[in-house]
């Protein structure tokens, strides 16, 4: 039984050295090992993102408290570099624990996008950042009535809220376009879109080739409409998406951009995606008989 914020920090890092031991051999590095060791570094990550302590400074100050539990705790800009090194682990972490929790095996999906400013509009001219070598620009973000410079991260989502995949890419690239790329990837899947993702060609070919069915919302000039019925069910099960959404802008902070470089920028991309699936697979595990019932302590809204 989990009871406080400590219990939980266990219960995290036991789950991640225990797949850490599984992928270790393939991030394997020459040298000493580091006193705080990469299952505890990136526990202390997830858990951070969790959190929402997700500033440098902020982040010291949080776990002051409990440093007991890590005594070796990393200094703020080797944490940063390691987190950054380890990132393609992180990422494969978040994979495993998809293939455990049943709920990723959901084949009805849900597909969108969600803003990722990098700089400040009236920064952009004086930016000394790698941004535009790795493809940021400016795009519009129509539910918000605002122009961005960045990406947009957009999202698989299965009904049951587990990220299945995502993709990032330039905020001006269009929705049908990434995610026919994102759903290519795929099979056998239904997945209902907004209005921008509707296009017959694209639709059919989705699903010569991968047998996944695209189901978009058509536009109010389209000769063909759906049903009201439909279209009413679409709108109610696309609030899933909404609620994804405010966990990862609310909760996890996606939209706030702190990093200063585009492979930062990844890092914590990776973590924050891998934290929220790592609450998911702690708070199913409150749904299942005969296993450590485990309170929603970092993570109540799932």
């Amino acid at each position: 039984m989990i009871h406080d914020f400590e219990d939980f920090c266990l219960y995290a890092y036991v789950i991640v050295d225990d797949i850490w031991q599984q992928i270790a051999p393939q991030f394997w590095r020459p040298g000493p090992k580091p006193a705080c060791s990469d299952s505890e570094l990136i526990t202390i990550a997830l858990v951070s993102e969790c959190r929402g302590w997700d500033t440098e400074t902020e982040l010291r100050d949080c776990w002051a408290p409990y440093l007991a539990m890590f005594p070796h705790f990393p200094e703020r800009s080797r944490f940063n570099r390691r987190r950054s090194n380890l990132a393609q682990a992180i990422n494969l972490l978040r994979r495993v624990l998809l293939q455990s929790l049943d709920l990723s095996q959901d084949r009805q999906c849900i597909i969108d996008s969600l803003p990722v400013p990098v700089v400040g509009f009236h920064l952009v001219p004086s930016s000394t950042g790698d941004w535009r070598a790795y493809g940021a620009t400016f795009g519009k973000v129509s539910s918000k009535q605002q122009t961005i410079f960045g990406y947009k991260l957009h999202l698989l989502v299965t009904l049951s809220g587990v990220i299945l995949d995502f993709e990032l890419a330039p905020a001006n690239e269009p929705d049908l376009a990434v995610g026919a790329e994102l759903l290519a990837a795929h099979t056998g899947l239904t997945v209902l879109g907004d209005k921008g993702y509707v296009s017959a060609p694209v639709a059919e070919d989705l699903w010569d080739h991968n047998r996944v069915h695209l189901l978009a919302l058509h536009r109010a000039n389209q000769h063909e409409q759906l049903s009201k019925s439909l279209v009413k069910l679409i709108n109610k099960v696309r609030q899933l998406i909404e609620t994804v959404n405010g966990q990862l802008t609310g909760q996890f902070n996606v939209e706030n951009n702190l990093a200063h470089t585009f492979y930062g920028l990844c890092a914590r991309l990776y973590t924050k995606l891998t934290a929220h699936t790592l609450c998911i697979y702690i708070n199913r595990l409150l749904d299942r008989p005969n296993v450590l019932q485990i309170k929603r302590l970092a993570f109540p809204n799932i």
